[in-house]
């Protein structure tokens, strides 16, 4: 351990080593390194835990055997036959799905100057695995544990002093707060590549285009630019602009007079003077009306906006990022989004990868959505069938990482009924129900569409959109309207068919109330 200390190792090998090390020592199935963030315990490393434990949080209030290591002085041996739940039951990679109770546990507080910095656990199935272990020994343990931390936590401050040169600990990135706390989940390579992106266009001030299908976490993404960049003590303004109606569109940007228009009853300023120093995020960005496009143009152009109903030019200082689901050069050729626009937007394009392109992650996710559940619905441990967390990975997920979320939310809800309160919740296959299996089948259609005949002039991808409006809408009659089915039918997931259908015209968008 005093070894590793001096060693050139990133912050993930220094904490895998640093339990390896203690493995020589103490005769442990699982052990756990967890960073203290405010009242919750993040796990950082481990070793003998399952992969979906890495993607949990442990609140002090929730697990009462954390709570005493954490407010103990020394290493705390917990009886064998206490009665107090242990955090880590049913999360030992060598379990079966029975239930099976972790008999030995040991935890040491992690301090710094009598500061509480972090929790070092050890858990054994044999009731005896630390009965020889003596507490001068532990209490050593811990102190180097400590001390290992701490050496990691002063390099990584030091890189981030250093412009953030080379790649920040995974387990550090955080989405900055607004309103409740959000993560970027994942250590997969793509998702580590993303990482090292955010944090280089992060640092400079350039407008950011992220594109990723509905449900990625484009969202996430551009909060994360946001917290690491300079901009980051200034507000972050949102808009989402496809839940604007045209008409005030203009004013939500730029504001407006009073007497502008019926309704302006006053001054207002718009977006991008409140966001003056800081950063401004518009979400669907490719829904924004072309009347609007030529002002926000402008806007970043010259860094000049006009109130409606104003002929007075305000100098702003705004930091722009956008995102859509949409294909911009498409609706480009189409008219519906201006070139010039589109490529000041995309001064740094982004792309969130779709779930099914880091499969690796779904464990990491599932753990994380699980644990949150279970503080909302007040349930005992909530754990995946090893049968279940097959079926999850193998799914295509065209809803992406939000579909993960809801319908692992309706599993455990179905789960916990079988269970008594504080009980263990164990889901099974059984509990995702049909929601994966649509995905899954092949699509047999009761008609054999053939392609419309080519007319002059017209382009591959046009002659396509026409095939696929015909297919679409012969399923939808076919269904007599319901378009839920027709999405079951087609193969794709119910949102995914609405989008489609919009962008080809099928069916117009849905228009939004100017209280909505």
């Amino acid at each position: 351990m005093a070894i590793d200390l001096t060693a050139a190792l990133n912050a993930k090998d220094r904490y895998q080593r640093l339990l390896q090390a203690i493995g020589r020592v103490i005769p442990y199935d699982a052990s756990t390194l967890l960073r203290l963030d405010g009242e919750t315990l993040v796990p950082i490393a481990s070793v003998g835990l399952k992969a979906d434990a890495m993607g949990r949080n442990f609140a002090r209030s929730a697990h009462p055997r954390l709570d005493i290591i954490c407010n103990s002085a020394e290493p705390v041996l917990f009886p064998s036959d206490t009665t107090l739940p242990d955090p880590f039951d049913g999360l030992l990679s060598a379990d079966a799905d029975v239930f099976q109770p972790i008999h030995a546990c040991l935890g040491c507080p992690l301090r710094l100057d009598n500061q509480l910095i972090g929790v070092l656990t050890a858990d054994a199935k044999d009731p005896h695995s630390f009965d020889h272990l003596e507490p001068r020994f532990l209490k050593a343990v811990g102190a180097m544990a400590g001390a290992q931390m701490q050496t990691v936590n002063l390099i990584e401050a030091l890189e981030q002093s250093a412009r953030r040169h080379g790649q920040i600990a995974a387990d550090l990135m955080r989405d900055v707060q607004i309103g409740k706390e959000k993560q970027i989940i994942g250590s997969s390579p793509v998702m580590a590549r993303l990482r090292r992106e955010i944090e280089l266009v992060a640092r400079s001030d350039f407008t950011v285009l992220v594109q990723g299908e509905t449900g990625v976490g484009k969202e996430l993404v551009v909060r994360a630019i946001h917290a690491e960049s300079n901009r980051k003590a200034g507000p972050m303004l949102y808009l989402n602009c496809a839940a604007i109606p045209e008409t005030l569109a203009d004013s939500e940007l730029f504001g407006h007079t009073k007497g502008a228009y019926t309704g302006a009853h006053k001054d207002r300023a718009g977006k991008f003077e409140v966001a003056d120093n800081g950063t401004l995020f518009l979400d669907e960005i490719g829904e924004l009306p072309l009347s609007v496009q030529a002002k926000l143009l402008r806007a970043i152009q010259e860094g000049e906006i006009q109130r409606v109903g104003s002929e007075k030019l305000i100098k702003v200082n705004v930091r722009l990022l956008t995102a859509t689901n949409r294909n911009l050069e498409l609706a480009i050729e189409k008219g519906n989004f201006r070139e010039d626009l589109f490529h000041r937007l995309n001064v740094y394009p982004l792309r969130v990868p779709a779930l099914r392109e880091r499969r690796a992650d779904i464990p990491l996710l599932t753990g994380f959505f699980s644990e949150r559940m279970q503080r909302r619905l007040g349930l005992g441990p909530v754990r995946i069938n090893t049968d279940a967390m097959a079926v999850l990975t193998g799914y295509t997920w065209p809803g992406n990482v939000r579909e993960l979320e809801n319908i692992l939310s309706r599993s455990i809800l179905k789960a916990s009924a079988e269970a008594h309160p504080g009980e263990q919740v164990l889901v099974n296959p059984i509990h995702l129900g049909g929601d994966l299996s649509s995905n899954q089948k092949p699509v047999h259609l009761d008609f054999q569409p053939t392609p419309p005949p080519l007319p002059s002039g017209y382009s591959l991808r046009e002659a396509t959109k026409n095939f696929q409006r015909q297919v679409i809408k012969r399923v939808v009659n076919a269904k007599k309207g319901n378009w839920a089915a027709a999405a079951r039918e087609l193969g794709m997931h119910r949102s995914n068919l609405h989008n489609l259908a919009t962008r080809l015209q099928i069916r117009e968008k849905r228009k939004m109330r100017p209280q909505e």
